[in-house]
């Protein structure tokens, strides 16, 4: 009953915050499937919460996306995603900088990790610096934008918070910009199908027992929740609060990745 609540509550507020932001769900919810699942299921178990939460959030309010971007920015980033993740064998034998145990787990400082983390971290000052914030990118960038977000994402896993740092500053509504990144995050969730289903249903897998889907099936159900309670007050709020918001779960997520937490 605890975990069923602890990770409920997890994703209850997580998939509210992630409305808004669109990225931060599996970064958020990872850790605390980690504290009552091996870590291969936590990852399965994150990944069906993620999909589904993102599907959820395309059919409420995928009709308020901006189908421009989502053609010219979401398709280069899906299809740059595959590279970046192949592109990522090509630096697997760099080796660590250094490893600690915290909070229970080892801890990894990888060159990509400390790469990705400055990014994250410029990103996340355009947001929460008054003078940066007044940055926008033209409409003429967004192709190059979705390669680079999908590209760099694929490589480290981190694309949602890419797309959301470069959609941010395009310029559009916060109901576009939240509904552009309901559908492209659902885009990529479809595209990486093919792995969560070799991981889930594959010969012999055990990434999920049987016991272990009562907890997937509370965090699902508690995702949903937390997306139909921030809906209620989308109308409500600003583009500066998403932009507020936006940099500070990049500046998070940028520490974290940068001291090989995730």
């Amino acid at each position: 009953m605890t975990a069923i609540l602890t990770v409920g509550l997890a994703a209850l507020g997580a998939a509210g915050l992630t409305l808004y932001s669109g990225f931060g769900l599996g970064t958020l919810l990872l850790p605390v499937f980690t504290l009552f699942l091996p870590v291969e299921a936590a990852v399965a178990a994150t990944a069906v919460v993620h999909g589904a939460n993102n599907a959820f959030k395309a059919a409420l309010v995928g009709r308020l996306a901006d189908r421009d971007l989502v053609l010219r920015f979401g398709v280069p980033a899906v299809l740059a995603a595959f590279a970046g993740a192949a592109a990522l064998g090509w630096v697997a034998h760099f080796g660590a900088l250094a490893r600690y145990e915290a909070f229970g787990r080892e801890a990894v400082v990888t060159p990509l990790k400390l790469a990705m983390a400055g990014l994250m971290t410029v990103f996340a000052l355009l947001e929460l610096l008054p003078r940066l914030r007044r940055v926008r990118f033209a409409r003429r960038w967004l192709v190059l934008g979705g390669l680079l977000s999908g590209f760099f994402g694929g490589f480290s896993g981190h694309q949602g918070a890419l797309r959301s740092a470069f959609l941010v500053k395009v310029g559009v509504s916060t109901e576009a910009f939240v509904g552009t990144n309901a559908v492209i995050g659902l885009l990529v969730d479809l595209a990486r199908l093919t792995v969560y289903g070799a991981l889930l249903a594959g010969p012999g897998s055990t990434a999920l027992a049987a016991g272990q889907w009562p907890l997937v099936l509370a965090g699902t159900l508690a995702a949903f929740a937390g997306v139909l309670l921030a809906r209620r007050f989308l109308h409500k709020v600003t583009m500066a609060a998403v932009q507020t918001l936006t940099g500070v779960l990049l500046l998070v997520i940028a520490l974290a990745l940068g001291a090989g937490l995730v």
